[in-house]
């Protein structure tokens, strides 16, 4: 039996006894089948139009669909599994670095344990775990942002698949451990995966003075974005800003108090703050115009 032949039956496998999706690999790890659009495209998949080509976008836990991905890519020598609901733990031995030991050095810094879990050797001396994730939960791909050694595979993300051949060699299962079902990532290790929550700031609050009729005027326009509903923020927030800066023009407002209220208002609808700036600056320009 040829690689391609060895890397199909496998995958096969994967599809029908362990419920994954999968798609043919190369020999590099990457995705075989070109592309059938344009450079900067963003369909999906091939259930959208049709076409293989789309990477982790093709994985299909349908065995004819995986035989046809094959069928298109003879020289394909490993597949790859869709991280669905689990992560891909890669674990570096080589060059210097050992992911396995800052994988270690993590649990004993924030108390959890590495659970026994499907462990697929590499040709290189690593590992990979598959660890499950709960569901709803977006873990980002990272590399190296965990410690030296360790990169995670997850959202839109895949892991190679035991019995695919790389330019190291044959990936297979650990002897001692074969196929489990990925057991649940530790708590600990997923809030360390995890991005942390975006910052909150204390908003301000414009107060005009007695008889400031241009403070009112912002004060008015700071409500209409408070009050907006969710479909009309970003629209409300720039006729509001540009009837800001058009007392900016006149010499009434300060350019700074406009950006802080509005944006700042902005934010507490729900506006993210590089999308808020970014319409409060496209309203300074409109009314310059």
């Amino acid at each position: 039996m040829n690689n391609h032949d060895k890397a199909r039956k496998a995958g096969l496998y994967a599809i029908t006894e362990w419920q994954k999706r999968a798609f043919p690999l190369s020999i590099n790890k990457t995705p075989i089948i070109r592309s059938p659009h344009e450079k900067g495209h963003n369909c999906p998949g091939m259930a959208f139009c049709g076409a293989p080509g789309h990477g982790v976008g093709d994985a299909t836990d349908d065995p004819d669909t995986f035989r046809f991905l094959c069928d298109q890519a003879p020289k394909a020598v490993g597949y790859g599994i869709a991280c669905d609901n689990m992560i891909g733990l890669d674990l570096d031995r080589k060059n210097g670095v050992d992911g396995v030991t800052t994988l270690n050095r993590l649990a004993a810094e924030h108390g959890f344990t590495v659970p026994r879990t499907t462990t697929v050797c590499t040709a290189s001396g690593g590992f990979h775990l598959w660890l499950g994730i709960p569901e709803g939960v977006t873990v980002p791909n990272s590399v190296g942002r965990l410690g030296p050694g360790i990169d995670v595979r997850s959202s839109r993300g895949y892991v190679v698949g035991p019995g695919s051949i790389g330019r190291a060699g044959e990936y297979v299962l650990h002897p001692k451990v074969g196929y489990i079902e990925p057991q649940p990532v530790p708590e600990a290790l997923l809030q360390l995966m995890l991005p942390p929550p975006p910052a909150v700031r204390p908003q301000r609050r414009y107060t005009p003075t007695s008889g400031d009729a241009a403070g009112r005027a912002l004060a008015g326009l700071v409500r209409v974005v408070l009050t907006a509903p969710p479909e009309t923020r970003n629209s409300r927030l720039y006729w509001s800003a540009c009837r800001a800066w058009e007392h900016v023009a006149d010499g009434h407002l300060a350019a700074g108090d406009v950006e802080a209220e509005l944006i700042g208002a902005a934010i507490q609808v729900g506006l993210g703050e590089g999308e808020a700036r970014r319409t409060v600056a496209s309203a300074s320009r409109g009314v310059a115009a």
